[in-house]
């Protein structure tokens, strides 16, 4: 069976070795970015070529992939002069591999209907190294119609594949998992500064905490850096209070309210406005450790 060819932009640690994966696996990719060095990469392994609009990349793709930073930079993409949706092709399918809003996803999704084209959202778990592999989690949304489409080339991305129901579910599904677990990395950071601050060992701290119910992978990246000093998340402060503005904009589209989800923002915008962004998210143990009355 021919495979399909693959529209891909977005070509920063995560995408770049997503292509690099299906580049191994057969696949012939067209590819956007501005870091043409990462361009370049792509097109020496052959089966690639560069484009140079997403209209171009839409008209001569099956499936067109997005792994973007923010849902402002997929509108942008998809709905501009030489955007996706000018030039996608009836039977296609739009993947957005990032975290978007949901709202703005369920947008898309019906734009690209009227046009004849599908769309499923399908943020994903793991590192850059699985996917280099093709060993990611993906968590995807859509009709299944749509969803059975793409399935088999998700199969080469990702070892765990969900469906989770209508378009929208996979972005609300990542934004529930992230405020879970940015809020737990937040508190227990916040755990061994407070130790700290009142004289107790964090070692200790973690010695006891870790026997009970509270040990979990999180406990140990934020002892890893609080304790070790060692910063091995691998998921950016900066990244993280993006995630949960998007989560308390969705919350407020579902009329109701997160006052916890409130908390760990406010703590994640304070830490980036103190320039600290690019660190890993257990790196606020700094901020906290620093933080007065």
């Amino acid at each position: 069976m021919t495979k399909p060819t693959i529209g891909f932009i977005g070509l920063g640690l995560m995408g770049g070795n997503m292509v690099e994966n299906l580049q191994k696996r057969g696949f012939q990719v067209n590819v956007m970015d501005l870091n043409k060095d990462a361009v370049a990469t792509v097109l020496a392994r052959g089966n690639a070529t560069e484009v140079t609009s997403a209209k171009e990349l839409a008209a001569t793709s099956d499936i067109v992939m997005l792994c973007l930073t923010t849902s402002k930079v997929v509108e942008m993409l998809v709905y501009g002069d030489d955007g996706i949706l000018a030039g996608i092709k009836e039977g296609s399918v739009l993947v957005d591999f990032g975290t978007s809003i949901p709202a703005s996803t369920r947008k898309i999704g019906a734009d690209l209907a009227a046009k004849g084209a599908g769309m499923i959202d399908a943020p994903l778990g793991r590192t850059p190294a699985h996917a280099k592999d093709g060993l990611l989690n993906i968590m995807a949304a859509g009709d299944i119609e749509t969803f059975n489409k793409v399935k088999p080339v998700l199969e080469e991305q990702g070892e765990n594949v969900f469906h989770l129901g209508a378009l929208g579910a996979g972005h609300t599904t990542k934004l529930v998992n992230n405020f879970m677990g940015m809020t737990t990395v937040c508190a227990m950071s916040q755990a061994f500064a407070v130790a700290d601050q009142a004289g107790v060992d964090r070692q200790q701290l973690f010695d006891i905490m870790s026997t009970g119910p509270s040990n979990s992978p999180f406990m140990q990246f934020c002892k890893n850096y609080a304790v070790d000093g060692v910063s091995d998340l691998g998921f950016s402060i900066g990244n993280a209070n993006k995630d949960l503005g998007y989560f308390l904009e969705m919350v407020k589209d579902l009329n109701t309210r997160s006052q916890i989800a409130e908390g760990t923002s406010a703590n994640l915008q304070a830490a980036f406005d103190a320039g600290m962004g690019n660190g890993n998210v257990p790196e606020i143990f700094d901020y906290f450790l620093k933080l007065e009355k």
